[in-house]
Order: C-alpha cells, then structure tokens, then sequence
C-alpha cells in the first residue's frame, strides 16, 4: 500500500515512516525538503498519486497569532483538495488531547480549525488525539521560564513517549477510517509542574519551578480536566519514571 505521511522528517513522521516501511508498505516521507509543500501546493499532486493512505503530522512553524490558524487552514484545505483528486481513501491526522479545552491558545485554535476542515472534507478519516510528549518537557519548560524560575499549572497531565505515539499511528493508519477521534494518553496522571521539576532535576538544570495555577499553558489557563483523556483513551506502558530513567542512562 501506498502511504504519504505529510511532516515525514519530523519527530513523530520519521518514527512513524521508519515502521511503516519495516511493514513492507510504500511509503513517501513528504517535507519541503523533498519539493512537498502543503501551504503553496507544490508538489502535492505528484506526492499523491496513486497513494491510499494520507497522514498528517506536520505542525506550524508559529506557535503564536494568525499565523497559526493560518497555517492549518490553508495546509489543511491544499491537502483534503490533492486527495480528492488521488482518490485517497483514508486520512489520518494527528492531534492534541484537550484541543477544545484549550482555545484560549492561538495554537489550539488552529488545530481545532485543522479538526473542523477535516471532519468536513471529504476524506474518510481519523483524527488521533495525543497527551503532550513527554520528549517535550524540555520546550515546556524553557517556553515558561522567566530568569530562573519556570512557572507551571500544577493541572494533571497524562503525558506519553513518542515512540508509543508513533507505534499507535501505525496501527490506525493500516486500520479502516473510524470517521472520528481517537485518544492516545500515557499511564499516569501526575501534575505538570512536578513533571517538569523531576525532569529538570534529573538533568541537573538550576532553575526553580514554582506552581502557580494562573499560569497559562501556551497562552491558556489549566485545570486538573484540561489536557487529560476521556475513559475510552488509547494508554500506553511507559511511566514516567522508566522514561526518565532512560533519560539518565542515556545522559
């Protein structure tokens, strides 16, 4: 079967290619880098032809204003577009647990716009909802630093390790279309900013974290419901303490 996986050069597309193929499956690891642009349209139609299966893990290069929404609708329309025209059968994105709890965000904002053309579009589709990678604690953090205090919501978080993240896409990109959302959540339920402490800690990082419940989270305010899954969530093995012992051994 022929796959295009749309962001195929990042954290989550090269993992997610790299399984794909090791399953005998065709696979295009599409990026600017290889001529695939998905916000001009070059390249789109070439990259399609003849493909199956459309996954869509690449993200905005902004985090922050129009620019955002801007991004994930225009990505998104070029993309539904080129895959009506190639037939694909199945499109598969990924997105983020919580997204419409957190619209506060211009980033959320345009995910949950990237959502909306998605369940409108013609392609059968899957959207997976992921809790935040636990490989992200690192940009968690420095994004809520200020001198040499990080300031974080003690909210719940269910963070997962990205590896998981890509072993269920795989499964759902070979699966049939379920024409709605899907989430994918680690084992534990732990407050954010003692994930954020633990890890500095274990990589012997100074900063200070202090909890704060007003802090905002990529522009929006946290509560305990905030980025934590719904019953019928996808959870995967690895705790958060065997990732960061892992994390130490590899250090």
């Amino acid at each position: 079967m022929k796959i295009v996986v749309i962001g195929g050069t990042g954290l989550i597309g090269r993992k997610l290619v790299e399984r794909l193929r090791g399953r005998g499956h065709e696979v295009n690891a599409a990026s600017p880098a290889s001529g695939v642009d998905t916000i001009s349209g070059q390249g789109l139609a070439e990259a399609l032809a003849g493909a199956q299966v459309v996954v869509d893990v690449a993200n905005s290069p902004s985090f922050q204003g129009e620019a955002v929404r801007t991004f994930f609708e225009t990505s998104g329309r070029n993309l539904l577009a080129a895959e009506l025209a190639a037939g694909v059968r199945h499109h598969l994105a990924l997105s983020v647990v919580g997204t419409e709890r957190l619209l506060d965000s211009d980033y959320f904002r345009g995910k949950m716009a990237q959502e909306e053309l998605i369940k409108a579009g013609p392609t059968p589709y899957t959207i997976v909802r992921s809790t935040q990678f636990l490989d992200f604690l690192g940009g968690i953090a420095d994004a809520a630093t200020r001198g040499t205090e990080v300031r974080l919501s003690p909210a719940l978080a269910q963070p997962i390790v990205s590896d998981e993240v890509a072993d269920a896409l795989t499964e759902f990109v070979l699966a049939a279309p379920v024409n709605g959302m899907v989430e994918i959540a680690g084992p534990e339920r732990l407050p954010l900013a003692q994930l954020v402490r633990q890890f500095l800690a274990a990589k012997k990082d100074p900063r200070t974290v202090v909890e704060d419940v007003g802090a905002r989270y990529f522009g929006a305010v946290l509560n305990h419901r905030t980025l934590v899954p719904g019953a019928d969530a996808r959870i995967a093995r690895t705790s958060f303490t065997s990732w960061l012992g892992r994390q130490r051994l590899a250090a």
